[in-house]
């Protein structure tokens, strides 16, 4: 069975950050995939208007830096276009179509044992073993596309799909559109809607700190110098002054900082990009209540209140499936596939077991991440 040093799975940013680092170390990988290209989210299952939400400096993988002609908040096709020049720059060569079964450690041999299904075209499904010494999980925190059981979706006349397979608000043109699910994701769906004339509503249950990218970059400066609390304190009076009041219009203000609750709970502030201004203008609508049941067309909230849309784009996240295939592992990650170690020491398990990506930081944590995982690995060779 094929053999290498180190194993990684998932050819996402993380995956492909960690490969950079072990062919700049000289360290021979296996890096296994189970779509039919590398950064598939990004590629494939991403909206059209997406830009990285924070400056490109802190989006760069390891040993590569953006071309100075980008742009200080890239769009979707610029970030891969630089995922290509990646990729070729440091010769990475994926095994695409790999669904990974199983990964456990084998004691005799003191090797990670990874069993696959080959979803390639003409090998029929085909069972595969690799063999690694190391093996990195790099499979991320958005692996699952996750709709919620909601009684008679089933039922539901129009439109439903999830937040990887909206492209473009323009294909909504005068729909009565619900947006559920108030991260990113959904504040950016919903202001492409608006943007093209749909009739937009969205499901704000939880309260939401509105930052502006701006305040985030100053955020992260200041965090360098200044304790979380002090610097959670200041976005907040930044975003009274520049928001004002939003809970005239269905949106309230968590008690919990900006950041804290970012790291605690992963739940990151929205990055407003115009979606705030289209609320106080009434083209977003806020709907600030679960939905209870569906019955065609009508969409029938917890607070009693019913509604009637022709659309319906889930922006509720995705499930994380590495306690589905990762045997034996009770140190590194949790059932839900974050790491039990706290930052910074979140990355390594034992065995020559590791994770990246996985600490809420973003793009920025996964470069580190790897950095730290390939001079681990050097040093354990």
């Amino acid at each position: 069975m094929p053999e290498a040093v180190v194993i990684i799975v998932g050819a996402g940013p993380s995956g492909l950050a960690v490969a950079g680092c072990l062919s700049r170390l000289e360290i021979p990988y296996l890096l296994l995939e189970r779509d039919d290209c590398f950064a598939s989210l990004w590629k494939k299952y991403s909206y059209d208007r997406l830009h990285l939400h924070l400056q490109k400096q802190f989006c760069e993988l390891p040993h590569m830096s953006f071309p100075s002609s980008c742009p200080t908040y890239l769009p979707k096709k610029q970030y891969i276009q630089y995922l290509d020049d990646y990729v070729a720059h440091f010769k990475i060569s994926p095994m695409y179509q790999r669904n990974v079964e199983s990964a456990s450690y084998d004691q005799d041999s003191e090797r990670w044992v990874v069993k696959t299904m080959n979803k390639e075209e003409g090998c029929g499904g085909e069972e595969e073993e690799f063999l690694g010494r190391f093996l990195v999980v790099a499979s991320g925190e958005t692996t699952n596309p996750y709709v919620p059981e909601i009684e008679g979706l089933s039922s539901f006349d129009g439109e439903v799909l999830h937040s990887t397979r909206f492209k473009s608000g323009v294909e909504f043109k005068n729909k009565n559109v619900l947006v559920v699910g108030s991260g990113n994701s959904g504040m950016e769906i919903a202001l492409d809607l608006a943007n093209h004339g749909a009739k937009t509503s969205i499901i704000v249950r939880s309260p939401v700190h509105f930052l502006s990218r701006r305040m985030v970059y100053l955020a992260l400066v200041l965090l360098r110098y200044l304790s979380l609390s002090k610097v959670d304190s200041f976005m907040v009076l930044l975003s009274k002054l520049v928001y004002g009041d939003l809970t005239k219009y269905g949106i309230a203000r968590p008690k919990e900082g900006p950041f804290f609750m970012k790291i605690k709970y992963g739940k990151y502030p929205a990055i407003d990009v115009g979606t705030c201004s289209k609320i106080k203008s009434g083209e977003i609508q806020i709907l600030p209540a679960e939905i209870g049941s569906i019955r065609g067309n009508d969409v029938e909230l917890k607070n009693g209140k019913s509604y009637q849309f022709e659309s319906i784009v889930f922006c509720t996240g995705f499930k994380r499936s590495t306690s589905l295939w990762l045997k034996g592992d009770d140190y590194l990650l949790k059932e839900d596939g974050i790491p039990r170690p706290s930052f910074p020491n979140h990355w390594k398990g034992q065995k020559g077991l590791y994770c990246v990506g996985l600490s809420r930081r973003g793009l920025y944590g996964s470069r580190e991440d790897a950095q730290n995982i390939a001079n681990d690995i050097k040093s354990s060779l």
